[in-house]
């Protein structure tokens, strides 16, 4: 099949700058952790439940960009919407590094600075709900269907390297420097460092069209045809998707709600990301480098560990990247799941046995590979395309809301479990894991290699 790859690569690397973002930041944070512990947590004689929240407070701006995200990309589209999310990048990084700017002075904790850090991780976490439903989105509504797993992939691996970078960039901060100078000075530099690809995001955005799929939708049929025609070399093919879109779009009308075409379709959107979350994966990226050192290593060794983890990460998301469109999405998901299954149970052991070593690494290192090539990129892709054209932004929203509402639960209340019993928190994620395998068995339909507008036949009106 004939395309124009050159365009529709340079459109998804533009597109997948949100997911890098999306990774950037809700990873900076595992480098500032205890900094923020030492500066706003401990000096105000407050608990680990409060230093959990306030971990995780990005969260609570991930699930309130994640469900407006529906209402966002349908009433805005989805490219304006990614250059709010741009706006809000930009401003939660400078916001959260210099949280005293204007109304506080430095040096001087109180609740009032621990409530406005919080509200500019609010905002950044607005932005990133609000990219990590539109980013695949857009590049699903733009790319051929024989390559969009691939391509929705690469906003998986976006996620992921920018993790990496942040994970360099903190480790670069914080290497050679005294705990009092990282404590005071240098987790501000790691949240404003985020300030540089929010910006270059926000002005690659005006380089960039509008999906064809939010075009017809808005009425739009003229320049929906020009992006398609762009897209493909052939312009038969270009009119006869154009025709497929305004067919399925024309079909669906009068019924544009939600469950349009059933509760089981969003209840497996819902599930999907519910069971991404459930697994424990962000526990892994946000306390990456605290559960290492709770291994034996030193500050230094405990970060470096983590930059390992995240060329593993990158590696076995380019194994998804390459399989996806070939294997199709559930036997990856499927056999990511027995992976996870794995790495949990035997952390959970060793926790259980006081067994610190390397073994622990590389069991880490077997189940987050295990979530890389299969639930963090996978999950991403069957939540873009699985849903019909008309209730995509909206489905779209509700499975992503629920996706960071289990993020958050997940994340906030780590410290208290490993603080009960670090077998039993590990031994729940590895249960979670085998239950999503099931789960996907018995629920969720193979999507390779059918177009959006083929969707439909999945799923009863």
């Amino acid at each position: 099949m004939k395309y124009n790859k050159t365009y529709i690569f340079g459109i998804t690397l533009v597109a997948t700058l949100g997911g890098l973002l999306f990774g950037y930041d809700t990873a900076v944070i595992s480098g500032a952790e205890k900094s923020i512990e030492a500066y706003l947590i401990r000096p105000l004689g407050l608990n680990s439940l409060i230093h959990g929240a306030t971990v995780s407070s990005a969260l609570i701006g991930c699930i309130i960009g994640g469900v407006i995200s529906g209402v966002f990309s349908n009433r805005f589209g989805r490219r304006k919407t990614l250059l709010i999310a741009a706006v809000l990048f930009f401003v939660s990084a400078l916001g959260s590094g210099f949280p005293e700017f204007i109304f506080f002075s430095k040096g001087h904790p109180s609740i009032g600075l621990l409530l406005t850090f919080n509200f500019y991780r609010i905002i950044g976490g607005v932005g990133v709900g609000l990219a990590s439903a539109v980013s695949p989105m857009y590049i699903s509504e733009i790319a051929p269907a024989d390559i969009r797993g691939r391509l929705v992939s690469f906003n998986q691996f976006a996620i992921i390297f920018g993790m990496l970078v942040v994970y360099f960039v903190n480790w670069g901060i914080a290497f050679g420097q005294s705990i009092d100078w990282i404590n005071d000075v240098g987790w501000r530099y790691m949240f404003a460092s985020e300030a540089i690809p929010a910006a270059m995001f926000g002005m690659l955005l005006f380089l960039v069209p509008e999906t064809p799929r939010y075009l017809v939708l808005s009425n739009r049929d003229e320049k929906a045809r020009s992006v398609l025609s762009r897209i493909n070399a052939d312009k038969l093919r270009a009119e006869a998707i154009f025709a497929e879109i305004k067919q399925s779009i024309g079909r669906t009308t009068e019924r544009s709600r939600i469950f349009s075409y059933g509760k089981i379709v969003i209840l497996i959107g819902i599930l999907l990301s519910v069971f991404q979350q459930f697994v424990g994966i962000n526990v892994a990226l946000y306390y990456a480098p605290r559960i290492f050192e709770s291994m034996g290593a030193a500050k230094d060794a405990s970060m470096l560990q983590t930059i390992i983890m995240g060329f593993v990460n990158v590696v076995f998301t380019v194994v998804a990247i390459l399989t996806v469109d070939k294997w199709g999405r559930k036997p990856l998901l499927i056999t990511g799941s027995i992976g996870m299954a794995i790495g949990m149970f035997a952390i959970s052991w060793l926790s259980y046995n006081e067994i610190i070593g390397i073994s622990t690494l590389v069991f880490i290192i077997i189940y987050t590979a295990s979530f890389m090539m299969s639930w963090g990129p996978i999950c991403w892709v069957l939540i873009s395309e699985i849903f019909p054209n008309k209730i995509r932004g909206q489905a779209v929203a509700v499975a992503v809301g629920a996706q960071w509402a289990a993020n958050y639960l997940i994340s906030s209340t780590y410290p208290a479990m490993m603080e009960y019993s670090g077998a039993l928190t590990y031994g729940f994620y590895g249960l979670m894991a085998v239950l999503s395998a099931l789960f996907v068995w018995k629920m969720v339909p193979e999507t390779k290699g059918k177009s959006l507008e083929e969707m439909e036949s999945l799923w009863k009106e």
